[in-house]
């Protein structure tokens, strides 16, 4: 009965009307997300040591109005998404570049604009922005015109232009994750592989200079990663920490509320960057594993997404997007269990911040317009 309804809806030359929105708006997507903030809220209930105004009723709020905001993206066309693709990356790198110029500073990086009520990060901004200029970009183009190494020069400056002001600030753990970003927005528009094996021998090279322009703390995030345990007291006392809690909550955990790590504060931003820790010290193996389930199923349905959508500009968005949430949960999770240096990047949706929480929830907003117009007529490739 839905086939056919969603059939005599459907109107794919005039685009999608409202009703057809609404019928085809992703609920049980939505209710995914609403089970991951819900972990976020018992998990920064427990941070607060059971005050649930310290974290977790602005956890609550900031959702509850991202989630109105998702709809609305959602709803809005995407033929007018792709016009302002270029307008949106433009708007973000201008932050970028005030964030450079009169940016507030915090732990001896230069990353946030004040805005009174909250602290904008417009890197994180930037990633969405870029997925969607990149989709953009690629989504008209033939195969023969993305083999032409000339019409990839601009969309690398694209790429590049953000990765070195968000290196600046200094945040190396953002500005390699926006150049993954980029490489995965290139590879899935078709660029040929052996531009790839440039682009890396090229990284390669660079490597000693962009570790020789490291400041003194990030060098040492990389000696620690090699050898924690050389500074137990100090540079490796965080991620020693972390490795004990995930420990000791064994499979079930020591209970809600019971996590000793956490609450006899030896565990560091439990709130933020270790939140993931936390949920396994209390909740143990099997929470930590529904945790990542209900993680994974998030870039899952990006994915499903992209698979169904019919035109170019929906599946590289979507692809783009889904990448951009599995690095968020990549790198926080490989971070905290000492597979890779720490470098500060948050769980979205479920550590404490706005910024994360806003600039993903722009992102899944998008993702619903794509689902919603996955038939529609996006126009000519440009040969």
């Amino acid at each position: 009965m839905s086939q056919v309804f969603e059939k005599r809806l459907l109107t794919r030359d005039r685009g999608v009307g409202i009703l057809q929105k609404l019928w085809r708006i992703p609920w049980l997507f939505l209710l995914l997300l609403c089970a991951v903030a819900a972990v976020g809220y018992v998990a920064l209930y427990s941070a607060g040591s059971g005050n649930p105004d310290l974290y977790a009723n602005k956890h609550a709020l900031r959702f509850g109005f991202c989630l109105v905001m998702v709809l609305c993206i959602g709803l809005l066309d995407i033929r007018i998404i792709q016009k302002l693709a270029w307008l949106g990356y433009a708007g973000a790198l201008a932050l970028l570049v005030l964030v450079e110029l009169r940016g507030t500073v915090g732990g001896g990086a230069q990353r946030w604009i004040d805005l009174g009520p909250i602290q904008l990060q417009p890197s994180e901004a930037m990633k969405i922005m870029l997925v969607l200029a990149l989709a953009s970009w690629f989504s008209r183009a033939s195969w023969e015109r993305i083999g032409n190494p000339l019409f990839l020069i601009p969309p690398a400056i694209a790429v590049l232009l953000p990765v070195a002001l968000i290196f600046k600030q200094p945040n190396l753990g953002t500005a390699l994750i926006t150049g993954m970003l980029g490489a995965v927005m290139f590879w899935t528009a078709g660029v040929r592989w052996w531009k790839f094996a440039g682009g890396i021998a090229a990284a390669a090279a660079a490597a000693p200079v962009v570790y020789d322009n490291l400041r003194d703390y990030q060098r040492q995030r990389i000696l620690t990663f090699l050898d924690p345990e050389a500074d137990p007291l100090g540079a490796g006392y965080n991620i020693i920490q972390s490795k004990i809690a995930l420990g000791s909550g064994g499979i079930w955990g020591k209970g809600f509320l019971q996590g000793t790590q956490g609450h006899l504060n030896f565990l560091p931003e439990k709130q933020t960057d270790f939140i993931f820790t936390m949920i396994a010290e209390e909740f143990g193996l099997v929470g930590a594993l529904v945790t990542l389930a209900l993680l994974l199923g998030v870039v899952a349905f990006c994915f499903l997404t992209a698979f169904r959508s019919q035109h170019q500009f929906g599946r590289l968005l979507a692809v783009g997007l889904g990448t951009n949430y599995f690095l968020y949960i990549f790198v926080n999770v490989a971070m905290v269990t000492g597979s890779i240096p720490v470098g500060g990047v948050p769980l979205p949706l479920i550590s404490h911040g706005g910024s994360a929480m806003l600039t993903v929830m722009v992102g899944f907003g998008l993702l619903i317009s794509v689902h919603v117009h996955r038939d529609t007529e996006m126009g000519a490739t440009r040969e």
